[in-house]
Formats: structure tokens, C-alpha cells, sequence
């Protein structure tokens, strides 16, 4: 495995050359897998049984935590957001564990981990807004204008940085440390050492730092309906 971002081809379009890297490409992976794993789901679900069967119960499982984890997390008002914070979870996951497979992970490149984190912090103020409106704009000011302005737009921008650095720090630091074994150690020794490292750094670490993610999302939202009054 090799941590360098590696160009897969060139798009010209118009003249306009556009660079697809490994990044672009596995994000596309990624997103077909889920994309058609929602959809088997959905025909296999088509028509929702009084009685359900393993597979309803598992989505509905599913689901309902979810709806809980943000409820915790961010208050009953914004369970409405579980939907949108399950597929970034799910995406963020996957891509997580996408090295387990041999793919590069996604999100062991800052461009997309910044991303995300800047859907989130867009959200973050969309319903800080919906939740307070004018108010919320007018609590950047308070207690002195000036200061408390300039230091709560600092505190702001910040946290979509922190998000992203945190999880695309995570991951590339597993992907170097796995590319510096395989790349290496030698030969016998590759076939000892990876299995329990790819354990930690790919599950352990991509589950956690998903989970992270949403967590650190859903508190900020919830934090914004509440401070700043």
C-alpha cells in the first residue's frame, strides 16, 4: 500500500484538464456499493411486514438507534436529522474500512474529510438559525460586540478545521504506518504483523473516528440551539 495519492488518469473537458486521483476513484467505489446495497435493501423491504422478518428487524434496529444516538446527542427537536447523520456515518465508515480490502482510504485525504466537516458546520449554523433566528446571529455579539463577535467567528471556523484534521490525522497516519510495514519489513514479517494492525488502525480506528465525527456534529448542532442566547 502505498500513502501517496497517486493520479489515475487525466479528464480533459474543453480544454479544461481535470486530475482524477485515487481519492476521486474510491469515492466513487464507495459510494456505488452503498448506493446499491441501499437498494437491494429497499427491493428486499418493498412491501414493510406486520411481522417482520430478520432483515426489517436489523433496519429497523438500525434506524431506531440512530434516532436515539442523535436525540443524545443533540436533543429530541433534531431527531429529523438522523437520516442525513446516518449516511455520513455509513459513508465515513466505509470508507474507514475501505483499507481492508486494499483501497486507499478516502478519508485519508484532508480534501475529503474538510468537506464533510463543512456540510457539518453549514448545518450546524442552518439550524442554529431555524432554531433561534435573528437571535442566533445576534448571540455572536454578545456580551461585547466587537470582541465577542470576532472570538465567536474564530470559535466557529474552527470546528469544521478540528473535525477534519482529527479524522483525516486518524487514518493517514494507519495508512503510513502500513505502508512503511509492508514497504519495509521483511518478507516473512508481513504476513505476522498486518492482520492485528489492520484490526486496530482499519476497524478499531475507523469505527471510532466515524462515531467521533458524527458525535462532535451532533453536539456542536445541539450546542448551537442552546449557548450563544
Amino acid at each position: 500500500m502505498d500513502f501517496n495519492i497517486r493520479h489515475v488518469w487525466l479528464l480533459e473537458i474543453g480544454g479544461l484538464e481535470i486530475p482524477i486521483n485515487q481519492t476521486i476513484v474510491n469515492t466513487w467505489i464507495i459510494m456505488g456499493v452503498l448506493i446499491l446495497g441501499a437498494l437491494l435493501i429497499r427491493i428486499r423491504l418493498r412491501k414493510m411486514k406486520e411481522v417482520p422478518g430478520k432483515l426489517q428487524n436489523v433496519v429497523e434496529a438500525i434506524i431506531e438507534g440512530f434516532d436515539k444516538f442523535v436525540a443524545s446527542m443533540a436533543g429530541e427537536k433534531l431527531t429529523f436529522l438522523g437520516g442525513w447523520f446516518f449516511m455520513i456515518f455509513t459513508f465515513l465508515l466505509v470508507s474507514n474500512l475501505s483499507g481492508l480490502v486494499g483501497l486507499r482510504p478516502p478519508t485519508a485525504d484532508w480534501g475529503t474529510t474538510l468537506a464533510i466537516a463543512l456540510v457539518s458546520f453549514f448545518l450546524i449554523q442552518t439550524v442554529g438559525f431555524y432554531a433561534k433566528g435573528f437571535g442566533y446571529i445576534a448571540g455572536f455579539f454578545k456580551p461585547i460586540p466587537i470582541f465577542s463577535f470576532v472570538l465567536n467567528v474564530i470559535g466557529e471556523l474552527a470546528r469544521p478545521i478540528s473535525l477534519s484534521f482529527r479524522l483525516f490525522g486518524n487514518i493517514l497516519s494507519g495508512v503510513i504506518l502500513m505502508a512503511f510495514l509492508y514497504n519495509l519489513a521483511p518478507v516473512a514479517m508481513r504476513f505476522i504483523f498486518p492482520v492485528a494492525l489492520h484490526v486496530y488502525f482499519d476497524v478499531f480506528v475507523g469505527v471510532l473516528q466515524a462515531y467521533i465525527f458524527c458525535a462532535l456534529s451532533l453536539s456542536f448542532i445541539g450546542s448551537a440551539t442552546l449557548e450563544l442566547e
